[in-house]
């Protein structure tokens, strides 16, 4: 018998919500059996499910995500082509994320500067000359 998984259990295991879910069967990432009403979700669309949520914390969209996954051909897990894709998508976001660090602590030191000066006015204010 096939192991499936209902919308329950995925998404107790990825903490994701049932509207997360269809939305993401809807754009392709995870394509569950329908029983009636039901869906029933393959160990396939258990392990895409993984991928999915891991990418979306890396930054990528579900477009990005789901090109990625597609790639993949279990008669050839090593695909260098998918590989490369990957580690290209990844230096992108480690870019972007590098410059928001920077953009943040940019900002952090301007929010120091004015605070000081501010401060600094109200001691003047409380002691003047």
């Amino acid at each position: 018998m096939i192991q499936t998984y209902g919308i329950r259990e995925l998404r107790r295991e990825f903490g994701v919500t049932a509207r997360t879910l269809r939305h993401y069967e809807d754009k392709g990432l995870i394509k569950p059996i329908r029983q009636g009403v039901t869906r029933r979700f393959s160990e396939r669309d258990r392990v895409r499910l993984g991928l999915t949520v891991r990418g979306r914390r890396l930054g990528f969209s579900l477009d990005e995500i789901k090109e990625i996954i597609d790639m993949y051909n279990p008669l050839s897990p090593n695909d260098q082509s998918q590989i490369l894709l990957l580690c290209s998508k990844i230096e992108k976001y480690r870019s972007l994320l590098i410059n928001k660090i920077n953009d943040i602590s940019d900002t952090l030191k301007l929010m120091d500067d004015v605070e000081k000066d501010a401060l600094g006015t109200l001691e003047q204010i409380k002691h003047p000359g």
